[in-house]
């Protein structure tokens, strides 16, 4: 009897799974690419600081926000609807979950460009434009799961894109 929970538990779990990927909002990971490069910028008008701290910065700032998201989530939305249980709370926590993810293509970068032959500055521009492709990729990839047309997945990354740029610039602005 053991043996039967599980073989229906495999395909019941494939089918949520495949379920949630149908409905996925990825525009949490176009707010996270925009809070990465922000944080960029941030650290870039400090001054210098060491890539260890930058990393852990990105990634520590994409994961309380990640957490204040899901925390919105599950006590502003739904707790009005009713109690909320172990499924809701895992389900609000993956359907957040690009929020962090956007920061670790930036975090990643940094944490290599040690590798590379970079200074701070060289290695915060590339973090800074990670994120910005990040921002255009994640506003393209939720249009195509919203079952945006070619035209609108253009217009969607076109309007990122201006306002990563307009991040750049606030950069440019603040301190080279």
């Amino acid at each position: 009897m053991r043996g039967t929970p599980t073989t229906t538990r495999g395909p019941a779990r494939r089918a949520r799974g495949a379920e949630w990927r149908t409905r996925a909002d990825y525009t949490g990971g176009v707010y996270g690419s925009m809070l990465a490069a922000s944080v960029v910028i941030g650290v870039g008008t400090l001054g210098s600081l060491p890539r260890v701290e930058l990393v852990a910065l990105l990634l520590l700032t994409g994961a309380v926000f990640w957490l204040a998201h899901v925390h919105a989530q599950l006590f502003g939305a739904r707790l009005a609807q009713g109690a909320v249980g172990r499924r809701a709370v895992l389900q609000v926590c993956r359907e957040e979950w690009p929020i962090l993810e956007a920061a670790v293509p930036p975090a990643a970068v940094v944490a290599i460009s040690a590798l590379l032959p970079l200074d701070m500055p060289g290695t915060l521009w590339l973090a800074l434009s990670v994120a910005v492709a990040g921002q255009v990729g994640w506003s393209m990839a939720a249009a195509a799961r919203a079952g945006a047309s070619r035209r609108q997945m253009a217009v969607s990354a076109s309007v990122n894109l201006l306002l990563g740029l307009l991040i750049i610039i606030f950069k440019i602005v603040l301190k080279e």
